[in-house]
């Protein structure tokens, strides 16, 4: 069974990538693939089909999953400073 440092509802740092420097919160951990999905980091955008005659096509924003490895928490480091 795998476990993350990181849950759900946590703030964190990108550490690697194209959104480095960034900060969000955890929407979703996800432990068997070693993953987190953070709000407003890794967003793709997803073309959706109209599923009525009277409903248009749009895109999506969509977040993705980031790799663990590839984020650090905040909070825990700014309660050791203040401590």
């Amino acid at each position: 069974m795998n476990t993350l440092h990181i849950k759900k509802g946590d703030t964190v740092r990108v550490r690697t990538g194209r959104d480095k420097g960034k900060t969000g919160k955890v929407i979703k951990a996800l432990p068997k693939e070693n993953q987190v999905i953070v709000e407003g980091i890794n967003v793709y955008k997803k073309h959706v089909r109209p599923r009525t005659q009277q409903e248009k096509g749009q895109t999506v924003m969509v977040p993705r999953p980031i790799s663990v490895a590839n984020v650090g928490s905040v909070e825990r480091n700014s309660k050791r400073k203040s401590a």
